[in-house]
């Protein structure tokens, strides 16, 4: 399916790899050249050669920190009128009410609110000048069905997913559209990390880890990086001009929700 997006140019950040890499992936395969981010360089300029190679569109590398100022100028310098930008960053690592203090929130809002807010007003008005602009935000399943140990993680997301339902509504009239994508298990890093802490602390195997994981999900599987990067790539797509201020959740049905 041609996504009508050929020739448009995108910010991914957060995509050496996992979801971000998935999502850029997408975007590339549709004929988007892409401004690719992460801290890492060696890892971020693999990943950049790659879809290049893959894809035949331009890929340009920024390793840079945009929870900082100085990252994201250092981004925008680079792409100053992005037509696409999908917003993502890791969030801060589990843990208790008691376990946050002053210094922990303010990383988790600056992280996973504030620098998305940021670079999402910064390029804006380049985007309604153009009457044309497709935001994702990669936020978390734990905005819509709170997991109590990534509290900071999903208050924080929840800041951003409030100023997203606003703002959205206030540009779509120029023809930028503003939505979020809210993953619950999928086949990265972090799940493996995470299958791993399971069984250790549970004293089982990996696989036996896996097993129950599965188990426990209606779609009896963690996703892949593909089917979120092609959910990512659509919205961004010219189809999806009339999908405004929304929270998709791609989790098998893990949360269990009518609406």
């Amino acid at each position: 399916m041609d996504l009508g997006i050929r020739g448009k140019t995108a910010i991914v950040c957060g995509a050496s790899r996992g979801l971000g890499r998935g999502s850029a992936e997408k975007l590339a395969e549709a004929g988007v050249d892409i401004v690719l981010n992460a801290r890492s360089r060696p890892e971020l300029e693999k990943a950049a050669e790659e879809i290049a190679q893959a894809h035949g569109v331009k890929v340009v590398a920024v390793a840079a920190d945009v929870t900082t100022p100085e990252g994201r100028d250092e981004l925008l310098a680079a792409c100053p009128a992005p037509d696409i930008l999908v917003n993502n960053a890791g969030g801060p690592p589990p843990g208790m009410w008691h376990d946050w203090g002053e210094a922990e929130w303010q990383g988790a809002i600056r992280a996973n609110m504030l620098s998305p807010i940021h670079l999402i007003t910064a390029v804006l008005p380049g985007m309604i000048e153009r009457k044309w602009g497709r935001i994702v935000n990669i936020t978390s399943g734990s905005v819509k069905s709170p997991i109590p140990e990534l509290g900071l993680s999903g208050a924080a997301r929840c800041g951003l997913t409030g100023f997203v339902a606003g703002t959205s509504r206030q540009v779509a009239r120029h023809g930028v559209t503003i939505n979020n994508l809210l993953p619950g298990q999928h086949e990265t890093a972090r799940i493996e990390s995470l299958m791993n802490n399971t069984a250790r602390n549970k004293g089982i195997s990996v696989e036996e880890a896996r097993a129950e994981a599965y188990g426990a999900n209606p779609a009896g599987r963690f996703g892949t990086t593909e089917e979120f990067g092609a959910t990512c790539a659509f919205l961004c797509s010219a189809y999806a001009g009339y999908i405004v201020g929304q929270n998709i959740l791609l989790d098998g049905g893990a949360i269990n929700a009518t609406l």
